[in-house]
């Protein structure tokens, strides 16, 4: 398929495709699936080999959050039933981290509900962040505490913080659909915060929200003239009790050309496959190592993942490999943290229907959304 090609040969030079060219991976068939697969694995693995790294997830306070973010089960007015608690103890964060490290996580990323957090929680995290570089010196920490004042980044980043995550999670022209309690730009600018800062910036999207083929190139666009290190792509998990639970839009076809479409315009960028991989990908996640170098591993923030043991099997049968704690994970030229001129974007291209993006979509699996139970916040050990 000349299309495929085209992306090949544009990956393996960390050239941006076209608006039409991305649009396109988007439409492929189900009869072509496994082809695109198989090309965008060439750009994968052109710069990141067959290794696969672990990141852990530590929700340091669960929900009564006051923003008003439709697919959040901590949002303003949830009445999901998910685990409620205020900030844990450092010890308490650590001992959660600590479990991840054991399992293989190579970072720890430590998440809070709320807008953003006050000088008083960036103390907080920031001794969070000491204990467990205590305990476990070379994990890598990414915070996730949302928007960011002046000042708070490079704190997070003298407390020894890593990596800052702040996910654009759609397209500017429909953000404001999801959430209106701030915009598209409060968290552009917080990425642009985190990066000033020197930390790795990490910022990625959601799928499955009932977005077009056109938003998902948009959001993806703008996340590589943002130019982070690394892009979760998130599934939206409709949980019960929040607005968007009805949305069942994605299959496991339509969810591997999605991180196919990531890959091909994000090469050289650390993509994890993030929430919602169970529910969407289902027994097809295995193929989703072909196109991200990058997993969580075990639960959720307020939701459960499969088990720990099973994620490590899952990449061993596949034939790919954990990465291990002395491996840089990017590739050595953007160690800069920039990337090339062709950051450019590029030309515009037509929408489509969000009707006609979840067109196929299989009978929704509500038996896979489990409310996390164990783990932070709860007596029970983590699935790690």
């Amino acid at each position: 398929m000349d299309l495929l090609n085209t992306l090949v040969e544009k990956g393996l030079r960390r050239e941006l495709p076209s608006r039409e060219e991305a649009l396109a991976v988007l439409t492929t068939s189900d009869d072509d699936l496994l082809e695109v697969v198989a090309a965008a694995g060439k750009v994968r693995r052109q710069w990141f080999g067959r290794r696969v790294k672990l990141n852990y997830l530590v929700n340091l306070k669960s929900g009564l959050c006051p923003e008003d973010c439709s697919y959040c089960s901590q949002r303003l007015g949830s009445e999901a039933g998910i685990l409620k608690y205020t900030w844990l103890k450092p010890d308490e964060a650590s001992r959660a981290a600590a479990a991840g490290v054991a399992g293989g996580a190579k970072r720890v990323c430590l998440v809070a509900s709320g807008r953003g957090p006050t000088d008083r929680d960036v103390d907080r995290v920031a001794k969070t962040i000491g204990a467990i570089k205590e305990q476990n010196a070379d994990v890598e920490v990414c915070a996730c505490l949302g928007l960011l004042s002046d000042g708070q980044a490079e704190r997070l980043k003298a407390a020894g913080a890593d990596a800052y995550n702040h996910n654009l999670n759609t397209s500017e022209s429909t953000y404001g659909d999801i959430t209106t309690t701030h915009t598209y730009a409060d968290r552009v600018e917080t990425v642009r915060h985190a990066q000033g800062a020197g930390l790795s910036a990490c910022s990625g999207l959601i799928a499955g929200m009932g977005e077009s083929d056109a938003d998902l190139v948009d959001v993806v666009f703008a996340l590589r003239a943002l130019d982070p290190d690394s892009v979760p792509v998130n599934f939206l998990i409709p949980v019960e009790g929040t607005p968007l639970a009805g949305e069942w839009n994605l299959t496991p076809q339509r969810a591997l050309r999605i991180l196919a479409m990531v890959r091909f315009v994000c090469p050289d960028v650390e993509v994890r496959l993030a929430g919602g991989r169970e529910v969407h990908l289902r027994t097809m996640q295995p193929l989703a190592l072909h196109l991200v170098n990058s997993i969580f591993l075990g639960d959720y923030l307020t939701t459960e993942g499969q088990e720990g043991k099973a994620d490590l099997d899952m990449i061993a049968d596949a034939g790919f490999e954990v990465e291990g704690a002395g491996t840089t994970t990017l590739p050595e030229h953007r160690g800069g943290g920039g990337c090339a001129s062709a950051c450019a974007p590029s030309d515009s291209a037509s929408s489509e229907s969000a009707a006609s993006a979840g067109a196929g979509a299989a009978s929704a699996r509500t038996d896979l959304v489990t409310v996390r139970r164990r783990g932070a916040g709860t007596d029970l050990a983590p699935n790690a």
